[in-house]
């Protein structure tokens, strides 16, 4: 980093192979293409972070970097692209749409790309009946949340406005979605008491836990709207895992005392935990669930929020303050609907979930050498997940630098080592990966 000009050069600095070929005509030099002076990264302190990494190009599971490196994606894009980059499919329906329709307002339109979405989502996840479309997985949690505030109101019961949530949690970035993270271990912690306050407890792994839980519920059910959950795995909170009993415990507690089930899906769907949805694998129906990431399998930004006909049915009045009054600009966007309906052809079309089966018995075999190594807590695999929680790390940004250094991306945070490739990787590439992760934590410690 320039002190004087604030900019850092990426790869190595102004004269570095991927600044040279970086740039293109009529975007001034290849030098301004990678001038991080105007850019606010995320999830990073920007006086210390690590020169990001610049792309110009992606292809099934390798991202082609500016100096003509390619790189083995180990996570996906943050778990969005699960068909792998670039599918011809995807990419066909969505140069068909921007020809026909980019966008128009769902405020008093409607378009057949929504409705056919819609469709096939309640479908998919049988007892949830409508559809809210949204642009970004936080702000379907804040639809969620209000959904459920609002469905009390309606229904002429003020008061009910907290949340039960749980430790290990992470829901998002805005303020509704930070408030029910994680409030000690998450990220968001340096908000603190500005955040507004919800019941925060462990989750009901036992019965013991469940009791407690229950106790808890009972004490404060005037002042709880619902309880907000990622079934089966906690994902940025750390790659917690738990089990099918665990969230049926929830649904018979939300039964008991009449408060909401919301699942926060947007990491869990879109068969990454080796079922289509979480949910279905363990055979509980919510009464909200929040849809993102995968849904346009990583070509745009796009979420859903789906609720039970029973929610919906609050709503449904002759009095116009009982609407919800929520709608994103960019809801519905046409291109994000061609994207998703394209996505979930490929789903019903190709053995996506025979894949995750198979990179999940990979990952198991592949992985399980670590379990005996020092500084590991332990290894574990669901669907297209595979973990290894270490001890600690100590220079965070050295380990990632190692792992590009032998051709993969993968990004640990916190303790946590994970990868969550595309459901097309090939069997070499997927191996490579493994190996890496093998390589690399076997050796930390050296340089």
């Amino acid at each position: 980093m320039d002190p004087k000009s604030g900019k850092k050069f990426l790869a190595g600095g102004p004269s570095s192979p991927a600044v040279a070929s970086a740039g293109g005509a009529g975007r001034g030099t290849p030098a301004d293409w990678c001038d991080l002076s105007h850019v606010w990264l995320p999830y990073a302190q920007m006086k210390t972070v690590a020169a990001p990494l610049p792309v110009k190009a992606t292809r099934g599971s390798r991202i082609v970097l500016s100096d003509g490196r390619e790189l083995i994606d180990g996570i996906a894009s943050w778990w969005t692209a699960c068909h792998g980059y670039n599918h011809p499919y995807i990419a066909e329906a969505v140069k068909r749409q921007i020809d026909i329709m980019p966008h128009v307002m769902f405020g008093g339109l409607v378009h057949e790309g929504a409705l056919t979405l819609a469709w096939r989502l309640a479908a998919l996840l049988p007892g949830l009946d409508r559809v809210f479309f949204s642009d970004s997985g936080s702000v379907a949690v804040e639809v969620a949340m209000k959904m459920a505030v609002q469905y009390w109101l309606n229904k002429g019961v003020r008061g009910r406005t907290k949340f039960v949530a749980f430790r290990g949690a992470y829901h998002g970035d805005t303020t509704g979605a930070m408030a029910v993270s994680d409030p000690e271990e998450g990220m968001h912690r340096v908000f603190g008491s500005l955040l507004p306050r919800h019941f925060v407890r462990d989750l009901p792994s036992d019965d013991d836990r469940a009791a407690e839980l229950d106790r808890l519920v009972a004490a404060h059910v005037e002042e709880i709207a619902g309880i907000i959950v990622e079934p089966l795995v906690q994902g940025a909170g750390g790659m917690r895992f738990h089990d099918a009993d665990t969230l049926r415990r929830l649904r018979r507690l939300a039964d008991s005392h009449q408060v909401l089930l919301i699942f926060d899906e947007i990491f869990t769907g879109f068969g990454r935990t080796g079922t289509m949805f979480a949910s279905g694998g363990a055979g509980v129906v919510p009464d909200i669930v929040t849809l993102s990431k995968a849904l346009t399998a990583g070509t745009l930004p796009f979420a859903a929020t789906l609720a039970r006909k029973e929610v919906f049915d609050a709503f449904w009045s002759d009095e116009p303050s009982h609407a919800l009054m929520h709608g994103p600009t960019y809801m519905a966007n046409a291109l994000a609907c061609a994207a998703a309906n394209a996505s979930l052809d490929l789903f019903e079309r190709e053995p996506r979930l025979a894949e995750v089966a198979a990179i999940a018995q990979a990952l198991r075999a592949g992985l399980a050498p670590c379990s005996d190594m020092p500084n590991v807590r332990d290894v574990r695999v669901m669907g297209a997940i595979g973990v290894v929680e270490l001890e600690g790390i100590d220079d965070i940004e050295a380990l990632r630098r190692r792992f590009v250094a032998r051709g993969v991306f993968v990004r640990p945070f916190g303790t946590t080592v994970y990868l969550t490739p595309a459901f097309t990787i090939s069997p070499d590439e997927l191996a490579t990966l493994i190996d890496a992760v093998v390589e690399v934590v076997g050796t930390m410690g050296t340089s």
